[in-house]
């Protein structure tokens, strides 16, 4: 592993957080499976009383049947053990990009957790594999397409079946590698997979759990960030401090929203001026409006939609990730096998497409409040674009110009996306799957529209910059204490924009700084 890991994230009966796979998949943290007896037995039960069935030539879909629309066709009990090569094998047709490093771990984080529950009939070997395979950083080269999010993510997560088996590919310290050579190098026997297990490992949601749970993260950030960008455009545009009231907000009292307005009356340092004021004051304050443009005004009412509901996004996501979601279910206990549909991806499915929603609202905030800043019509008195050209150069200086077309392209797009997956449903696999989630693909969608938002959010932070550079070149002003940190942090990067320069690799560093949550953003 290239980065110190300073925590362990232990995979077995305990539920896991979003956060612990964020660790994982971030490298902040190695994977560890629960090793006491209890558990280990719990987890043997199962893929004893599926031998048991095949003993007495138990009737279990899957394991002496054939798949999907499949299911009556019998599996003589001399081809069981053939069968799971035969899943993976003939799943192997995934197109797209591979899953990066991040999302592949985040994927065999996902699919460890949910076998560890002890429903899916598996031996402790194959969940003992899977951690190593998260341990030494083993990652499958795993196609992005070809999931309709039920049943499961099969095609995704064959790729995970058949390198833990010695197949396929694999990238492995930096190097994309046969899965049967990583074997070797580490004095390992590929896995020979019992029957029910390459089933088990296929017929679940992980690949799309597992990017839902980086979408989340990211888009929590992204909500402080954003929130930071509009105190930092308060601030350039000299907009009214007075609309983030405590009390104004007490009045419709939606607990994300009033965070929301609580974080910019942080930043702007409102609590220094008088809750009292009337109409007739504005103008002793050097207002230049009694109420400022709603991308301005209206900012907490939009972020608090995002701030409310990442609690729920948050519960769909991590119910989710705890769950036993193939099928059948094994219940060894009661011993009985539990036909259902757990791979159903309909949870993430809807968190995602809401997701896309919610987040496309914010990259339409920022880029009108960009649109606000370039314009020299509704800015108070800022240059126009932005430029910070002397005089002799002015008319040949286009300062934010393109910038601000370009946001507007990743906004459209953004929005574009928040067409909901889920409603896309298509009958597949002779009329079996006639009904299926689209989860993957609508994480697929958040995800891409959060790197748009990103985009959004550099090019609007650089210019928010370089709006409160040029409003203190004016006139003398102290910035509240946060905004004076980050607008210090900034300008180690970011210097001001005097004449022209090409700003994609600023715009490019901002984008890294962003996606590694750079900047500390609230308590």
């Amino acid at each position: 592993m290239n980065n110190p890991v300073n925590k362990y994230v232990v995979f077995g009966n305990q539920p896991l957080q979003i956060e612990d796979i964020l660790a994982l998949t971030e490298q902040r943290a190695s994977a560890r499976l629960q090793e006491d007896a209890e558990f280990r037995q719990q987890i043997a039960r199962g893929a004893a009383f599926l031998d048991s069935l095949l003993d007495r030539e138990g009737v279990i879909y899957g394991v002496t049947t054939g798949y999907g629309d499949s299911c009556v066709v019998p599996v003589p009990l001399h081809q069981v053990e053939a069968l799971p090569k035969h899943l993976y094998t003939f799943h192997g047709c995934g197109l797209g990009q591979h899953l990066d490093a991040a999302g592949t771990r985040a994927v065999l984080a996902a699919r460890l957790q949910s076998l560890c529950f002890g429903m899916s009939g598996v031996r402790v070997e194959l969940l003992e594999r899977l951690q190593a395979f998260l341990q030494h950083d083993i990652l499958p080269l795993i196609p992005e397409e070809g999931s309709v999010g039920a049943s499961g993510d099969l095609t995704p997560l064959s790729y995970v079946a058949a390198t833990l088996s010695g197949e396929r590919q694999v990238l492995y310290q930096g190097q994309i590698c046969d899965s049967a050579e990583v074997h070797k190098t580490l004095g390992w026997q590929p896995l020979v997979l019992r029957p029910k297990e390459a089933l088990a490992l296929m017929n679940g949601t992980a690949v799309m759990t597992g990017i839902a749970c980086q979408v989340y993260g990211r888009a929590e950030y992204l909500l402080k960030l954003a929130t930071r960008i509009t105190s930092m455009n308060m601030v350039a545009l000299q907009g009214n401090t007075q609309h983030f009231d405590e009390r104004l907000f007490l009045a419709k009292p939606h607990p994300g929203q009033m965070q929301v307005a609580a974080w910019l009356r942080e930043d702007l340092d409102s609590a220094r001026e008088s809750h009292q004021g009337h109409a007739a004051d504005a103008e002793l304050r050097g207002l230049h409006r009694l109420q400022d443009r709603y991308s301005l005004r209206c900012a907490p009412h939009v972020l608090g939609v995002l701030a409310d509901s990442l609690a729920w996004l948050r519960r769909f996501i991590e119910t989710e990730l705890n769950s036993a979601n193939d099928n059948p279910i094994i219940d060894a206990e009661e011993e009985r096998v539990l036909h259902g549909g757990h791979f159903y991806g309909g949870h993430i499915a809807f968190a995602m497409d809401s997701l896309k929603n919610l987040i496309g609202n914010i990259a339409d905030l920022l880029d009108r409040q960009l649109a606000l800043l370039v314009d020299c019509r509704y800015n108070h008195g800022l240059p126009s674009n932005l430029s910070g050209a002397p005089a002799a150069t002015a008319m040949i200086n286009h300062g934010f110009k393109a910038v601000q077309i370009g946001a507007s392209a990743w906004t459209a797009e953004a929005l574009k996306n928040t067409m909901p997956a889920s409603v896309f449903s298509r009958s597949t696999e002779c009329h079996n799957q006639d009904k299926v989630s689209m989860g993957t693909i609508a994480a697929r969608d958040a995800r891409r529209s959060l790197e748009l938002v990103e985009q959004v959010a550099a090019a609007t932070l650089l210019a928010a910059q370089q709006g409160v550079w040029l409003r203190g070149q004016m006139a003398e002003q102290q910035l509240p204490a946060a905004l004076e940190r980050m607008h210090a942090e900034l300008a180690k990067d970011f210097p001001p924009l005097l004449e022209d320069r090409a700003l994609e690799g600023e715009l490019r560093l901002c984008l890294q700084r962003i996606r590694a949550q750079h900047w500390s953003l609230y308590a």
